[in-house]
């Protein structure tokens, strides 16, 4: 939604509620140094939180949208970070070109609130690039809503799903057994599934 600041920021409710307990997991899951690529980095504010909660880490923030590539760079402006964190890169977590695009190799990827309002198709890719981009030891963090052995874990996450189906039959809450054999497929070792709140969680992988 439009913040109203009169720039081109702006602002989704959900990262106001989800953005302490997200970077709380991840100052566990991120390495202390190095470029942490964030796709479908959405208005750029999950990003410029946790540039200044993590100051050692350069967050290379990016998403396919040139209306939320505008945001982010507005947001990365406002809050006075433009000589530590990068503009945002206009890419689509289909495309194969991740690394050509980044000034310096990527030691993790982050990807918040992605799966569930994409098809099927960007979920593989964000683990065949991923795969692709990190190095031994790496590290890929997803968060978001997942159900577990076709079983939605809650009757909110059933409705959620619902919703999203029917505004595009593509999306929908992953099932996450079949994440979790898809990382697999593409090279990604599981390293830890954290149980966050509001019935999502995050799963972490090591390249």
């Amino acid at each position: 939604m439009n913040s109203g600041f009169g720039d081109e920021r702006l602002i989704f409710p959900a990262t106001q509620r989800n953005r302490i307990p997200i970077g709380d997991v991840l100052s566990q899951q991120l390495p202390s140094k190095g470029l942490i690529l964030e796709i479908a980095s959405g208005s750029g504010e999950h990003g410029v939180t946790f540039q200044k909660r993590f100051p050692e880490l350069t967050w290379q923030c990016s998403d396919p949208d040139p209306e939320h590539c505008r945001s982010i760079d507005s947001w990365i402006r406002h809050e006075q970070l433009t000589l530590k964190m990068p503009a945002a890169l206009q890419l689509d977590v289909r495309d194969k070109g991740w690394l050509k695009q980044l000034t310096e190799p990527a030691q993790a990827v982050v990807a918040i609130n992605l799966l569930h309002i994409s098809d099927w198709n960007c979920t593989t890719a964000l683990f065949t690039q991923s795969a692709a981009v990190l190095p031994s030891g790496g590290t890929l963090c997803v968060y978001g809503p997942f159900s577990v052995d076709g079983h939605h874990i809650s009757e909110s996450n059933r409705s959620f799903d619902a919703s999203l189906r029917g505004r595009n039959p593509d999306w929908g809450v992953r099932d996450q057994t079949s994440v979790l054999k898809q990382a697999c497929t593409a090279g990604l070792t599981l390293q830890n599934i954290t149980l966050m709140p509001a019935k999502n969680r995050m799963i972490t992988w090591v390249r």
